[in-house]
């Protein structure tokens, strides 16, 4: 077991304190529930100020909306009990499908103002005429948790976010040069793949959330758009190697050939890969380029294949795989660039790959899953609503409370019964804990210093363990619950009854919550994994056919965007048609197909009708793929109007002299665009018949009668 460091004492303490001023402030000025300002302190806190504050305001903000849903609420329906019950569950319902829209800090005001509103509504029906002051008292002595959380982590040795975010930058560059290492030794199976390809995709998602707190942190507007783009060839990154994958592994294992010279230029490439991180100002290149990734660049135009080499399969494959690692070139010295600049906050930066793809901001959101996990929460309200009413339990409303918390706190999850089941264990444990301080501690209590110290042991202790996350959802709710259920008041009242039935009432919401979530959801990662499988199917299908598209890039962004939520939730395999190899290979098609798309527009002759009949041929293939919500193989017609075009590419090629560098650059400017239309067009091409049909590379396209000769 690793024990606490340094700086999670620091985190437990200065919360501690930041907890008991907040109480004592509470305490002074008398206000109805004290505890609620202490346990608030507990919930916003966080080791990084940034995230501290964002939380603040934003549960500051939810807090309000849902009281004041409360305060409007009560009154005009109190007397109709199951017409109220759909209006919370309602609300509640919309709020989380709002939260979960937005992944962002931000979500954080629409889940507090979702599940804040029950909590104050639902225990002030039998007296609604005190809606309004319990509603005033919970935003006050929570505003008074925030404000002392916040004031605290920001003056007494404050923690910023940018060292985090170059940790976690850090934590990526390691698992990508290992994957990138790997790739270019023809490595591209085996679980430690698939685990580090898991990883890469997860520290994207992950760094989304992250960034959206830096502004708090007092970044300056520059490093906030540097961390934008360095998360965002930090996307790219899988995509470009997976793609350079293919061409390498035909090469070397399907066709036996291989240049001389490329060996040495992939060593070289993968040495660069593991090349230390710049670690001072010195080291940074910035407008004057890095020099081992000029000469790379260099070697890779020397082994550019000759106009007439391309006609071959071999040729074509070579330009293909040399094309795509000259962008990975790029994309890495962007990151590398990027991840000093972030580091030193200094210098500028000249991006070195440029594309149409960049720029797109569309995510994907799966809404019919989004509404399933809305549903449940508001099921559970319904449900327990009619238990709470019909049994004429009192303190009922405290277990539906519960229960519409932990339904909301987990619904984003894939399978967020097992994460209900824990919240349950913890306030279970909370109430002992509660329980025992009630009763047997706080009644030997004269002053607040007593009380500090005797809060002080398993408090600190307790908080120590929150930054981890492993224990930060227990560790939090059991100091929050257990701060909620002793219920400090300025005057020692315990009544063990009371205590007993309004806790029980707790527990027994959260294991309603629990039951009801695992009998509402019982699929998991496996049924998310295969409906965003169907929507790339049917996202490839539309960048291949001849629909109109509003903005290509936003196409490709949430294309990938989808890509980095499915590779999560596929387990780690060593199967060479996992299902993340062969997701990667959908994106590379569609985004071929979209680059085919571009180009048969700047060309001319038999080339552009060729290309139609490929996209016709893609766009039927995946409508056949979404339509019957499982992979289908690719048909043979199509691998014969891929070698097809592929055929009249090369031999217009041949005739405009592309691929021979002292022809291109002596050719007037527009047969200089044509010949660069028809080479992107090659790769294209040469990339969807790697993708479609991986087990026929050594299948020479029907149009190549060079005999193997590159």
């Amino acid at each position: 077991m690793t024990y606490p460091t340094l700086r999670d004492w620091l985190f437990s303490v200065k919360t501690f304190a930041a907890s008991m001023l907040a109480l004592y402030i509470a305490l002074i000025f008398q206000l109805p529930r004290p505890y609620w300002a202490m346990a608030s302190v507990y919930i916003v806190s966080n080791p990084f100020v940034g995230a501290t504050r964002s939380k603040a305001l934003y549960r500051a903000l939810g807090t309000a909306l849902g009281a004041a849903a409360a305060i409007a609420l009560v009154p005009p329906f109190v007397e109709t009990p199951l017409l109220f019950s759909v209006i919370v569950a309602t609300w509640t319902g919309t709020l989380l499908y709002l939260a979960i829209m937005d992944r962002t800090a931000r979500s954080y005001v629409f889940m507090l103002a979702g599940y804040t509103m029950p909590l104050i509504a639902l225990p002030t029906v039998t007296d609604p005429g005190t809606v309004f002051d319990v509603a005033i008292a919970r935003t006050e002595e929570i505003t008074l948790g925030i404000i002392c959380a916040s004031v605290v982590g920001s003056n007494i040795l404050p923690s910023r976010l940018a060292p985090t975010l170059i940790e976690r930058a850090d934590a990526w560059f390691r698992d990508a040069a290992f994957y990138g290492r790997e790739t270019l030794s023809g490595h591209i199976t085996g679980k430690a793949l698939s685990a580090c390809r898991q990883r890469l995709a997860a520290t994207v998602n992950q760094l989304e959330f992250l960034l959206s707190q830096l502004s708090y942190d007092h970044t300056h507007p520059e490093v906030l758009a540097r961390a934008e783009n360095l998360r965002g060839r930090m996307q790219l990154f899988l995509p470009m190697i997976s793609a350079l994958a293919d061409p390498l592994l035909a090469l070397r294992r399907d066709l036996h050939t291989w240049p001389e010279g490329l060996d040495k230029l992939l060593a070289d490439a993968a040495q660069w890969f593991d090349a230390p991180l710049p670690t001072r100002a010195a080291e940074m290149h910035d407008d004057s380029g890095d020099p081992v990734a000029d000469s790379l660049r260099a070697r890779i135009v020397a082994l550019q294949p000759g106009h007439d080499a391309l006609t071959s399969w071999e040729g074509a494959l070579l330009s293909n795989a040399l094309w795509r690692l000259g962008q990975v070139i790029d994309v890495w010295q962007d990151c590398r660039s990027l991840r000093a600049l972030i580091a030193h906050e200094a210098g500028s930066w000249r991006p070195r790959y440029r594309h149409w793809r960049l720029g797109g901001t569309e995510r994907f959101y799966d809404r019919g899953m989004m509404l399933i996990s809305c549903a449940v929460p508001v099921s559970a309200i319904l449900v327990a609503c009619w238990l709470w009413v019909s049994s004429g339990w009192h303190d009922g409303a405290g277990a539906v409370t519960l229960a519409a918390v932990a339904c909301c706190f987990f619904a984003a999850l894939d399978e967020p019964a097992p994460m209900v089941f824990r919240f349950f264990a913890a306030t279970a444990a909370s109430v002992v804990f509660a329980g025992l301080y009630l009763f047997v501690v706080l009644p030997k209590v004269h002053d607040f210093p007593m009380l500090v110290l005797l809060f002080a042991g398993p408090f600190i202790l307790i908080g120590t363990l929150i930054p981890r996350p492993q224990f930060n959802m227990v560790t939090m709710l059991v100091a929050v619950n257990t701060a909620t259920f002793i219920s400090i008041q300025s005057a020692y009242e315990a009544d063990f009854l009371v205590f007993l039935n309004s806790n029980i009432a707790g527990v027994a919401g959260l294991l309603f919550a629990y039951v009801w979530t695992r009998v509402t959801r019982p699929f998991g990662a496996e049924l998310a994994a295969r409906r965003l499988l169907r929507s790339s199917w049917s996202d490839v299908a539309l960048s291949a056919s001849v629909a109109p598209l509003g903005d290509q890039r936003n196409l490709a962004s949430r294309m990938l965007d989808r890509l980095m939520q499915l590779l999560p939730r596929l387990a780690a395999s060593d199967e060479h048609r996992h299902p993340s190899i062969e997701s990667f290979r959908d994106l590379r098609i569609a985004l071929n197909a979209l680059d085919l798309r571009r180009s048969r527009r700047k060309l001319d002759g038999d080339v552009p009708a060729a290309i139609d009949r490929v996209l016709a041929g893609v766009s039927d293939h995946y409508a056949r793929c979404a339509q019957a919500s499982a992979r289908q193989d690719a048909p043979p017609a199509l691998l014969a109007t891929i070698d097809d075009a592929l055929h009249r590419v090369a031999t217009r090629g041949i005739a405009q002299g592309l691929g021979n560098a002292q022809t291109e650059n002596a050719a007037p400017l527009r047969m200089r665009v044509s010949q660069r239309w028809l080479r992107d067009t090659l790769h294209a091409l040469v990339g969807l018949r790697l993708s479609l049909y991986p087990t026929l590379v050594a299948q020479r396209p029907s149009g190549d009668t060079s005999g193997g000769k590159a």
